[in-house]
């Protein structure tokens, strides 16, 4: 009973999202891989993780990586940026992001 009662409750806890978009994350932009447009500025790097397992479950990897995203996006602006790039894929629940200030469209 135990068991599965741990079951149950991992599951249901990998089907929630856990990191909310905040209002400053909402602006910033998240720039596709390849080459930086040439009017961004760089303002540094933004490293962000999360939990990538609870237990002895693996989350979703596209919803871990979804979570790594909203992060940085949510750091940028402390960085003085309004666009974030991936540098690499995630690994164990932390990414890098290079972290930019871009004219509006």
């Amino acid at each position: 009973m135990r068991l599965l009662l741990l079951s149950v409750l991992t599951l249901s806890a990998t089907a929630c999202t856990w990191v909310p978009i905040e209002p400053v994350g909402k602006t910033v932009r998240v720039l596709p891989g390849g080459a930086v447009p040439a009017a961004c500025q760089n303002k540094g790097e933004v490293v962000v993780t999360v939990k990538s397992k609870v237990a002895f479950y693996n989350r979703n990897p596209l919803r871990v990586q979804e979570e790594l995203e909203t992060l940085a996006r949510n750091e940028a602006p402390s960085a003085g940026a309004n666009a974030v790039q991936a540098v690499g894929q995630p690994a164990d629940g932390s990414q890098r992001f290079l972290a930019f200030q871009c004219p509006p469209r």
